[in-house]
């Protein structure tokens, strides 16, 4: 029997997640095995995220402090649910549960959150087929060395025709 005390402890800790949270999702794992929820719990954790099971009447007493997220999750607090809480990237954490979700059929993820947003099923799939934030660094990066690039490579090119090409400029000067 959970006494008051220890409701409202969890209550705060459950508001205290969704304060540093990114983003969140509501997944239902029902029938999913043990060891299977353990490896999706090492999974998420790798995505700097946590996934924690929660009673409904509690969370959504905890929603009260988060307008966004109550309206968000409102009508999926049905069932047996769990919420995951992305600290770091959402996307990796969607895909994460999307690839789970895949190889598990049994798990569903019912809606999300990010930025206060709410996240259908649709944009979670969406969400999860972007890449990550060191791979879209990665493209702008090339994006803003491409025009140099190919400066160089015209210039590099204009002097070889013109007969001095890259070592036209090693050549020792003449001494006096």
């Amino acid at each position: 029997m959970i006494t008051r005390a220890d409701k409202e402890q969890e209550i705060k800790l459950i508001t205290e997640k969704f304060g540093k949270a990114k983003g969140a999702f509501i997944v239902d794992f029902k029938g999913i095995k043990v060891e299977q929820v353990t490896n999706l719990r090492k999974k998420l954790n790798a995505a700097d995220s946590e996934m924690k099971v929660v009673r409904n009447t509690l969370a959504k007493r905890a929603f009260k402090d988060h307008p966004a997220i109550e309206s968000a999750f409102s009508t999926s607090m049905k069932g047996t649910n769990a919420i995951v809480f992305s600290y770091g990237e959402v996307n990796a954490t969607a895909k994460t549960l999307a690839d789970f979700a895949k190889d598990v059929e049994v798990l569903q993820i019912k809606s999300g959150v990010m930025d206060g947003e709410a996240l259908n099923d649709a944009k979670i799939k969406f969400l999860a087929t972007l890449p990550g934030k060191d791979q879209l660094r990665a493209m702008f990066l090339a994006t803003l060395l491409a025009p140099a690039t190919t400066l160089a490579r015209c210039l590099n090119v204009y002097a070889e025709k013109l007969g001095g090409g890259a070592d036209a400029g090693t050549e020792a000067a003449p001494q006096a």
